[in-house]
Order: C-alpha cells, then sequence, then structure tokens
C-alpha cells in the first residue's frame, strides 16, 4: 500500500513537473518575439494613453531602456502563452476530476480569464488615458512634467494587475458560496462591509486620486452583485429537492 501511494504520488509530481517545464518552454520560445514587438508595444501604449500636456517620457539611467524592454517582452511572453500553459494545468488536474468538476473547473478558468483581461482592457482603454489626461491638466508655462519611461509602464502595469484583479469578484463569491464558505444571504447582509472592503482596496491599488479610485470601486461593486445574483440562483435551484 505504501509502494503504490508513493508510486501515485511520483507519478503526480513527474506530470507537474512536465507540465511546468512545458509552460516554461513555451514561455521561453515566445520571449524573443515579445523583446522584438517592445518598442511597439511601448509606442502604441504611449499613443494611446500619453497626451501631450503630459510631456514626453524620458529615461534616466543608461540601461533603463533596456530593462524597460525585458521586462515588458516578459509580460508579452506570458501572454501569448496564456492559453497552452493554461491548457497544460487543465491537462495536469483532468485525470483527478469527475466530470461535474471538470465542467465546473472549466467554466472557471474561462470565466477568471475573460474577467482579468475585461479589468486590464478597461484600465488601459479607459483609466490610464483618464489619469495621464489628469495629470497633464496640472502643467503651466512654468511647471512642466518630466516622467520617466520606467515610472510611467509600472504606473500601467501596476493599474493593469489591480483591475484584472478586482474583476475577479463574481468568480470569489461563486467560488465561496459553492464551497459552502459563505451562504447568499450572509452576503447580502454584509454588504455594507463588503462595499468598505472594495473601497480600501480600491485605495491601496490605485494613485492616490480619488477618481481612479472609484473608476476601480465601482465596477468591482457591480461584479459582485452579478457574482451574488448569479450564486443566489444556483444556490436556489440546488435546494430544491430533485423528484
Amino acid at each position: 500500500m505504501t509502494n503504490d501511494h508513493e508510486e501515485t504520488l511520483a507519478s503526480h509530481l513527474e506530470a507537474l513537473r512536465g507540465a511546468l517545464l512545458r509552460c516554461a518552454a513555451a514561455t521561453a520560445v515566445l520571449y524573443p518575439v515579445g523583446y522584438l514587438a517592445s518598442p511597439y508595444l511601448i509606442n502604441a501604449l504611449v499613443r494611446w494613453c500619453f497626451p501631450e500636456s503630459a510631456g514626453t517620457l524620458h529615461y534616466f539611467a543608461p540601461m533603463e531602456v533596456l530593462w524597460v524592454r525585458l521586462r515588458l517582452a516578459l509580460i508579452a511572453a506570458l501572454l501569448a502563452a496564456y492559453p497552452w500553459n493554461i491548457l497544460q494545468l487543465w491537462r495536469f488536474l483532468l485525470p483527478a476530476l469527475y466530470k461535474r468538476e471538470r465542467k465546473a473547473l472549466g467554466c472557471c478558468i474561462v470565466s477568471s480569464s475573460l474577467l482579468f483581461f475585461c479589468g486590464a482592457a478597461f484600465s488601459i482603454g479607459l483609466i490610464l488615458p483618464l489619469m495621464m489626461n489628469f495629470s497633464g491638466g496640472f502643467a503651466t508655462a512654468e511647471l512642466r512634467p518630466s516622467i520617466g519611461l520606467a515610472n510611467f509602464l509600472n504606473l500601467a502595469g501596476w493599474l493593469t494587475l489591480a483591475f484584472g484583479v478586482m474583476f475577479q469578484s463574481p468568480i470569489i463569491v461563486l467560488l465561496a458560496v459553492r464551497f459552502g464558505v459563505i451562504s447568499c444571504g450572509s452576503l447580502r447582509r454584509k454588504r455594507p462591509y463588503i462595499a468598505t472592503a472594495i473601497l480600501i482596496a480600491a485605495a491601496i491599488l490605485t494613485p492616490p486620486d480619488i477618481v481612479s479610485q472609484l473608476m476601480l470601486a465601482i465596477p468591482t461593486w457591480l461584479l459582485f452583485e452579478l457574482g451574488l445574483i448569479i450564486a443566489g440562483r444556483i444556490e436556489a435551484r440546488e435546494s430544491v429537492p430533485s423528484a
């Protein structure tokens, strides 16, 4: 019995190792492509999000642009390899799941991915240009901005991650209700506390201006309510005894 258990554990670890190696290999293959594409990505982001009132971007260290391009290349490679990497994770988990669990996990992965990319697109498409225009509005003839490339891209990356993570609120609600961590009724009663927590998280994850904080908090709250509605329907359906 012990030998069988050890062999099973070893086979699972070997399968996990193979899946991780395939994920790393795909990312490594795409990394040079991401590096070659990084100048075009930077130019596109600057044209979209950086207004003339904010001045021009600068770099303040000899190797700053190189390090920015290397980091951006890794992000681009991870994004490009994401479907493949998720497929490897799915194949690794598949043998251990029942049919119903496979369907639930598949829906969760797809929904979570879509919500993350929607949050990232919302951040880059609307929030970052709004913030940069707001910042550029402080410029005068005597006061001119001097913004660094690394600082601008770090802000873009941090906002993208923050919106992608906060847009996961419906998934968190569904999983919490599905696994019995909390009920829909309890979540409804705790709405004021949850709203406060969302506002605090938005204040931590965004720069210190009320506009970006509200632009993160409001969609997160609406998505929380959406998750609560869906979870309530699932909870009601499962509570009905089968004939």
